[in-house]
């Protein structure tokens, strides 16, 4: 076998092959999707130009469409509306043609649907890109006031990092930090929130942002007498650079400050590279005064962001007690079958 001669040197072929096909089928599906938005913007252009045929004029339109090419999906009356509502909108602002139409249609809908400025949409636009959200993600976003939310934290990066990194790390951290998809009791504990989260650490990662990837949680360091546990460690690629997390479920306090230091520290200490930048501190709290938070960041030199997070179902305890467990739920499904 000519994989068994060539080991190592043979998977790695293989491995460069496959980079190439995927790097090609992603800039096929890009060039595809351009070709698609710039054809609506035609369409929605050439509607405009003869709509003075009169309020049938599309369903007409729609009808002749769907007969010349029904295998195509895409020509139904609303959405040949959309068309010429997505010529109306950007027929005077190329940059924002070039933006949106690296999107999707259906992404596309949801920005003329939901914001009516421009530049705001441009906002929107570029983040759905950055991070590749799903129409859905998107639609989330818009309605939690992402632009209002990223960049938004307090921190002290301008001190405490260089100016390229301090501008990045501001860019890409929020606050608050939107957990709607978690589900707890009133008043829960650091704990329990922690493990909720790494249950559900693909959402979280999406509420993160781009970037982030996930080490561990209770992530262990160790000096010669003692352990410590860090909350949620992150490395997030484009900074290269450690994030570690601290949850704390009440409102934030100086003191924090200097137990997210240490953690700081202690992975600079023992798994930050040469090649890492500086590692960064993220502590969620339930709450937070800016200013007691703004006095608490200038007594350090680690870099620190401190933002807060929501939470949309909480559950009372007495009602969570009586709900059934995945264990009786799949019990239940096992008696059935």
């Amino acid at each position: 076998m000519v994989e068994e001669k060539l080991g190592k040197e043979f998977k790695k072929i293989v491995n460069e092959i496959k980079s190439e096909i995927k790097t090609t089928q992603i800039k096929v599906a890009v060039e595809s999707n351009k070709n698609i938005i710039n054809l609506y913007f035609k369409i929605g252009k050439i509607l405009n130009d003869n709509y003075k045929y009169g309020n049938k004029f599309i369903d007409e339109i729609s009808h002749e469409l769907k007969l010349e090419f029904s295998n195509i999906e895409g020509f139904s009356v609303r959405n040949l509306k959309y068309m010429k509502k997505f010529y109306l909108e950007y027929k005077n602002n190329e940059v924002v043609q070039r933006i949106v139409a690296q999107l999707p249609w259906r992404h596309n809908i949801v920005l003329m649907s939901k914001i009516k400025d421009n530049n705001l949409r441009i906002k929107y636009a570029d983040a759905a890109l950055k991070n590749g959200w799903s129409k859905d993600m998107l639609v989330m976003q818009i309605d939690n006031n992402y632009h209002l939310r990223i960049g938004n934290s307090s921190n002290n990066f301008k001190m405490a990092l260089s100016d390229i990194n301090s501008d990045l790390a501001n860019s890409i951290i929020k606050d608050p930090y939107i957990f709607d998809f978690l589900t707890l009791k009133e008043n829960y504990k650091e704990k329990e929130l922690e493990q909720a989260m790494i249950k559900k650490i693909k959402d979280i990662l999406l509420e993160l942002g781009k970037g982030f990837s996930f080490v561990g949680n209770q992530y262990k360091v160790s000096t010669e007498y003692n352990d410590y546990y860090i909350d949620l460690l992150f490395y997030h690629l484009d900074l290269r650079c450690y994030i570690v997390v601290e949850l704390k479920v009440t409102e934030f306090k100086p003191e924090y400050i200097g137990q997210l230091g240490f953690y700081v520290t202690a992975v600079n200490e023992i798994l930050k590279k040469e090649t890492d930048n500086q590692t960064i501190g993220l502590l969620l709290c339930k709450n937070k005064d800016r200013l007691t938070a703004k006095w608490a960041l200038k007594s350090t030199n680690i870099p620190i962001g401190i933002s807060s997070f929501e939470l949309s179902n909480y559950i009372p305890k007495n009602i969570l007690e009586k709900l059934p467990t995945e264990e009786d739920l799949n019990l239940h499904i096992n008696i059935n079958e």
